[in-house]
């Protein structure tokens, strides 16, 4: 999914009219490089990069990315100015610290205007941008390189920043037929996706004072559509898992009103980078502990077990730290789970890593995308 919390901007622009977004579509005619660009005219928008990276004396780190487009308005308004708008951007940044068992979460949120973000257009290496978060002077920036994403963050309150550069590994690939991801039982619960599963990673994470060069890996997700999720569904869980044996491992279970499964979809991609789509049925997802917020009470799962019998894959899921929870100041009531695990097999030998996104669990926190 890695859809994160852009639902809740959405709520503050009422006056747009869904009807008049365009639909995520089987069809749709995709253009590389340029797809890598912003798409205007569906409601949201994401670029989700998430990684595992080791500085050269051993430590440890997960790290999230984020940019969002959110559509308040399907067009941009006939004024003749620069800063006539229908877009907010939004972005949220995150580095875990393994040793110190701490969390470090930074956001952004502005209207497009030349002074404050905005989005680049193809062929322009610029895919999108904004200003750091009050008091910090920099920018927040989301390239492509011609071979591939280089981003860049900073928050001098949080004491924390990233610049760090990816190429890819492995093919892109599509989530699902032509990228057409279904995630519901209508063709108009959608979004078109497509994935870099497997991202070599390099550059250097400022923390506390201190600045690390960091190599390692990371996964990156683009989506784009404009109504996702249907009245009865209140939030996700997603995993993108990369198995050391050089296969990677997508799964969504979309969940309903009671908490239960409403709909299921995932992709395995072979060492090859060879991609097969996973029904509901050839998948099991187990939650076998829970964590409790202390800050907003909402309660995840915390483990799991996951098994893709035909694959003969039997998956163990720990995150590598408990409290791995963003939580907005900027708007109370965002919150989520975003966080780096370890894989092991079923005698615990260690099979790989990945990151999971809990959305939609604690009063309040519903998607309406």
């Amino acid at each position: 999914m890695r859809v994160a919390l852009a639902f809740c901007l959405l709520a503050i622009a009422p006056w747009a009219h869904a009807g008049e977004w365009k639909a995520a579509r089987p069809d749709y005619p995709w253009s590389f490089p340029s797809d890598h660009w912003a798409r205007d005219g569906y409601k949201t928008e994401w670029w989700y990069f998430t990684g595992h990276l080791s500085s050269e004396d051993g430590r440890r780190f997960g790290y999230q990315f984020t940019f969002f487009r959110v559509g308040m308005l399907p067009r941009r308004p006939a004024l003749d100015s620069e800063w006539a708008t229908g877009n907010l951007i939004m972005g949220h940044a995150a580095i875990g610290d393994r040793e110190s068992q701490r969390h470090h979460f930074s956001e952004v949120i502005y209207r497009i205007t030349p002074m404050l973000g905005g989005f680049g257009e193809y062929p322009d290496t610029l895919i999108a941008w904004s200003r750091a978060p009050a008091g910090t002077d920099a920018l927040w920036t989301l390239r492509w390189s011609n071979s591939g994403f280089d981003f860049a963050m900073a928050d001098s309150r949080q004491r924390m920043g990233f610049t760090l550069s990816t190429r890819p590994e492995k093919e892109m690939i599509f989530q699902g037929p032509n990228g057409f991801s279904r995630k519901g039982n209508t063709e108009a619960a959608a979004s078109q996706y497509y994935s870099f599963t497997r991202l070599a990673t390099t550059g250097e994470i400022m923390l506390n004072g201190e600045r690390l060069a960091v190599t390692g890996e990371s996964w990156m997700d683009k989506e784009f559509g404009s109504n996702q999720l249907e009245a009865h569904q209140v939030g996700w869980d997603w995993f993108s898992l990369q198995l050391d044996d050089g296969r990677e491992v997508m799964l969504y279970v979309l969940r309903d009103t009671t908490g239960a499964a409403d709909f299921a979809h995932g992709t395995i991609v072979s060492a090859a980078g060879q991609t097969r789509y996973l029904a509901p049925e050839a998948f099991s997802i187990r939650a076998t502990q829970t964590w409790e917020s202390p800050e907003t009470d909402a309660v995840y799962p915390s483990r799991w077990e996951i098994a893709l019998p035909a694959e003969d894959l039997r998956m163990s899921i720990r995150p590598v730290m408990a409290d791995q929870e963003n939580r907005s100041a900027l708007i109370k009531s965002m919150f989520y789970w975003e966080g780096a695990v370890e894989i092991t097999d079923p005698e615990r030998k260690r099979i790989g890593q990945g990151y999971v996104e809990l959305v939609g669990y604690g009063t309040g926190s519903r998607p309406r995308l």
